[in-house]
């Protein structure tokens, strides 16, 4: 999976389309992403005794990652992702619109 924490993406399909947002938790066995603000479900939940006010709230679904397609930081458009291997031996992502390397800080 291409696409991990603190990207921004671009909904492709589905009927969240077209909305952009930060990708908040990756979950690379299911294939999927939360993204903010995008694909809100209402949640009821009962009050709890430690003061959490129970009601109708709303929360993020996760979104499969094959729906969503990262927004490169430099060109600001959707765009595909290469994986080149640097001099120094690290593999980072690479845009294949403008060719320039995206934030990689493992």
């Amino acid at each position: 999976m291409r696409i991990k924490k603190n990207d921004t993406v671009k909904v492709i399909s589905g009927d969240s389309k077209g909305l952009e947002g930060k990708v908040l938790k990756v979950f690379p066995g299911n294939g999927r992403v939360i993204i903010e603000k995008v694909m809100l479900i209402k949640r009821h939940t009962r009050q709890t005794q430690q003061g959490v006010q129970g009601g109708i709230i709303e929360k993020e679904a996760p979104v499969d990652a094959s729906n969503v397609v990262l927004v490169c930081p430099k060109c600001s458009k959707p765009a595909r992702t290469a994986m080149a291997v640097l001099a120094d031996g690290r593999k980072v992502r690479r845009c294949k619109k403008c060719h320039e390397t995206l934030g990689d800080d493992d």
